[in-house]
């Protein structure tokens, strides 16, 4: 039972986290997003909730399944943790600072130690549980992808 609690909080947990972001991106999805120039390789603005819930779910289990191997590598597992809780509050920041500031040049600075974090995490991952981390390298390749992403929109705009 402690181990269903713990990954429903580790859900919770990300879910809020993009409930802000999502918060942050509304009004400029509206009103700012559309009347950007963007790259020919940006999605359609209906892909980035699938991805994201896709995302925050297999970060979650990520997390869950380091989380369980504690008791083989305590110090591992919780400098892993501590990536991951502070990824969130970055992936967080991202949200706001691109969209909810409306500045892609903020984003990027942003991007740039979010994407660091996720690297460092995915290591730390990796010492501990495979799976885990073999669910982390999909967030990492599109937090890329948003970084390839932003600093296109620069340019253009």
């Amino acid at each position: 039972m402690k181990n269903a609690i713990t990954l429903v909080v580790f859900l919770v947990l990300s879910f809020l986290v993009a409930g802000v972001g999502g918060q942050a991106t509304q009004g400029a999805l509206v009103e700012w997003y559309p009347s950007l120039e963007k790259p020919f390789l940006n999605p359609p603005n209906a892909v980035f909730p699938i991805a994201w819930t896709i995302l925050f779910t297999t970060m979650s289990i990520a997390a869950w399944l380091v989380w369980r191997e504690g008791w083989r590598e305590p110090e591992t597992v919780k400098r892993a943790l501590k990536l991951h809780f502070l990824q969130l509050l970055v992936n967080m920041a991202w949200s706001v600072v691109f969209f909810g500031m409306r500045w892609p040049v903020g984003g990027l600075l942003v991007l740039i130690p979010f994407w660091l974090l996720v690297a460092l995490m995915a290591q730390e991952y990796r010492k501990v549980s495979a799976p885990a981390f073999w669910l982390t390298v999909p967030y990492l390749l599109w937090i890329g992808f948003a970084a390839f992403l932003n600093v296109a929109i620069i340019a253009l705009n």
